[in-house]
């Protein structure tokens, strides 16, 4: 009764503004009753009513607040959206805003600078039925507050869009039915890439993510050695998200330069929610010419690979195995194959062992995970709307490979957790994954990894909103191939260290990174000052990791991005690095592009052993 009564009391306190210090969007050409029915805004008023009074924000704490709330103190969309629960969908509309000029606060704001304008008229808006095939909503539905979040998140993923908002009406002439707006904005999809590796080499490339507002993707790149032929060579792909509105992601690709020659075409399909069903994935490549296995492979050979790759795989959730009361768990098991046969390749090690085998492996697991999205923003991106993973995936992989050099079986155990604190600002996330292959004699190509990801708050400095990254990582090999090395290059360990003296199979690395979002913006162009300490320690795996040399790197940069863009960040960055190897200069200075980070993900997967790099 004592809390019934403070919840009254803070209503009226609330409604006495009469409509002050509400934020709404201004009467364009949506209309205010948009969100003159929102309980967001209701909430937000009665929440900086509230606060102007320390006695008042606290029995607002304690009465209104719930751990759904977002880390910044707004109610998340999901309150909002749970206000609406079970009403009938009657409509569902879509207004596809320009790249330049309009917002979601103002949809009818006109740009006035002419570079813009003249960008909007050029920009192919994406088209209406290409965001419609990628809803899971549909008119005559129940409202699922859980749905609506998670196809919010997946519009937002796509890489032609900037960001998207759902926003609900109430029904004029019925209380138990709802219309649904989405507001989605572009990004510019037309971009350019390039590179000059030397004096002796380079790449410039062109690319559209949304041909024609349709949704296809399209590159071509040329890349070009004055020593190495083909002296001027080139790469070409074709991707479609969502084909036919299946949720399966097509891709083909050819490439022919001094690094490379070969073909290849893929379909994938993932459990894209917690409600997937089924997943799947089939890979095909032909290289004639090769460095490595794979672009993500870091086994590096002068020797040029010439081989065929097939991978195929299929996961299903299990439906008696979900609880019913949580519609965020589930239970997957999935099983992949995996050909790969090399018609050139180079001799085995000293030791006789094979890294390039002819081989058919086969792989089965079991996953148990749980996932939800908090929403924010300035961690990656510049300002805007950001789903970070919250939750857990553990899983258990069996596997079976028939190796030309013998068969042998696999298995490994992953665990990974993040965010699990309630009502925290920050953002952690830890996984441990221990895995080996198993012969007659022994294990082989086993591993161990250990990785810890820490995302501070917003905090303030000079007025500049700012967050510090701090991660850490241990990684062990057992009984690898003399071939397989662990490097501290770049992502691996200390950013812009090419070194490849230091290399081992047990590796220990640091990185604390001090990132310092600016305020101001230069024709959308935002920009962050960031400081970073990078160190790292490798060497062989049967002694202590801590009798190792260390590495280090230290600097600071600045990183340019215009989220309206399809265009990488441009970085920049210097670099001091005590103690280098001779391979290395003590001082390092880049101007390059470099893609977003990605967050790491509790979404279940084909199985596929862990990776050693």
């Amino acid at each position: 009764m004592m809390r019934l009564m403070w919840i009254t009391f803070l209503i009226l306190s609330a409604l006495s503004l009469k409509g002050k210090d509400i934020p709404m969007l201004k009467n364009d050409s949506l209309g205010v009753v948009i969100v003159k029915n929102s309980p967001e805004l209701f909430y937000d008023s009665l929440a900086m009513k509230a606060s102007r009074h320390k006695v008042t924000k606290w029995l607002y704490n304690w009465v209104i607040c719930t751990e759904n709330q977002t880390v910044n103190g707004d109610l998340s969309s999901y309150e909002y959206y749970k206000t609406f629960e079970n009403k009938t969908i009657g409509s569902i509309s879509i207004k596809s805003l320009d790249v330049f000029g309009p917002d979601f606060t103002d949809t009818a704001k006109i740009t006035n600078i002419w570079l813009e304008k003249w960008a909007n008229k050029l920009h192919s808006k994406s088209n209406l039925y290409v965001i419609r095939k990628n809803l899971w909503i549909k008119e005559g539905q129940e409202l699922d507050p859980d749905l609506i979040m998670d196809n919010e998140r997946l519009l937002r993923s796509l890489p032609y869009l900037k960001d998207v908002r759902i926003i609900i009406k109430p029904h004029p002439f019925n209380d138990n039915m709802v219309d649904i707006l989405i507001l989605t904005k572009d990004v510019f999809s037309l971009g350019i890439s390039g590179n000059i590796g030397s004096i002796n080499k380079g790449e410039i490339g062109i690319y559209d993510k949304n041909i024609l507002g349709v949704g296809h993707e399209i590159g071509t790149k040329l890349i070009a050695h004055t020593d190495l032929t083909p002296h001027i060579g080139f790469e070409a792909y074709y991707a479609i998200n969502n084909v036919k509105g299946g949720f399966f992601d097509f891709s083909a690709g050819y490439t022919n330069t001094y690094l490379r020659e070969g073909m290849f075409f893929s379909f994938e399909r993932d459990f894209l929610r917690p409600q997937s069903v089924y997943a799947g994935g089939l890979t095909f490549l032909r290289s004639f010419r090769s460095d490595r296995i794979n672009l993500s492979d870091h086994v590096l050979i002068d020797y040029p690979l010439d081989y065929l790759f097939l991978d195929t795989w299929y996961g299903r959730r299990l439906k008696r195995a979900t609880n019913p009361n949580d519609s965020r768990f589930q239970i997957n098991i999935s099983g992949r194959v995996r050909y790969t046969s090399f018609y050139d390749r180079p001799q085995p090690d000293n030791d006789g062992n094979q890294f390039f085998a002819n081989s058919t492996f086969y792989l089965g697991s079991l996953s148990f995970s749980r996932r939800s999205y908090v929403r924010d923003y300035l961690i990656y991106s510049y300002g805007i709307t950001e789903d970070i993973p919250k939750g857990y995936l553990h899983e258990l992989v069996f596997g079976y490979d028939h190796n030309e050099f013998g068969d042998r079986w696999y298995s490994h155990l992953y665990l990974s957790t993040g965010n699990l604190f309630k009502n925290k600002p920050f953002y952690f996330f830890t996984s441990f994954g221990l895995g080996t292959f198993w012969k007659p004699d022994g294990a082989e190509q086993g591993m161990a990894d250990l990785k810890i990801n820490y995302i501070s708050p917003l905090f303030q400095v000079w007025r500049n909103q700012s967050r510090q990254f701090i991660k850490l990582n241990y990684t062990l090999g057992i009984n690898r191939f003399e071939i397989e090395d662990l490097l501290l290059r770049n992502s691996d360990g200390i950013r812009g260290f090419g070194s490849r003296i230091g290399k081992g199979k047990q590796r220990l690395t640091l990185n604390v990174e001090n990132v310092f979002f600016q305020k101001r913006s230069i024709l959308n162009f935002q920009t962050a000052f960031f400081s970073f300490f990078d160190a790292g320690i490798v060497g062989p795996a049967n002694e202590s990791i801590f009798k190792q040399s260390y590495y280090a790197g230290l600097g600071l940069g600045l990183r340019i991005r215009n989220e309206n863009l399809i265009f990488k960040t441009i970085q920049i960055r210097l670099a001091y690095y005590p103690n280098h190897p001779s391979d290395v200069s003590s001082i390092g200075f880049i101007l390059d592009e470099v893609s977003k980070n990605r967050f790491y993900s509790f979404q279940p997967r084909g199985p596929e052993p862990l990776s050693f790099e």
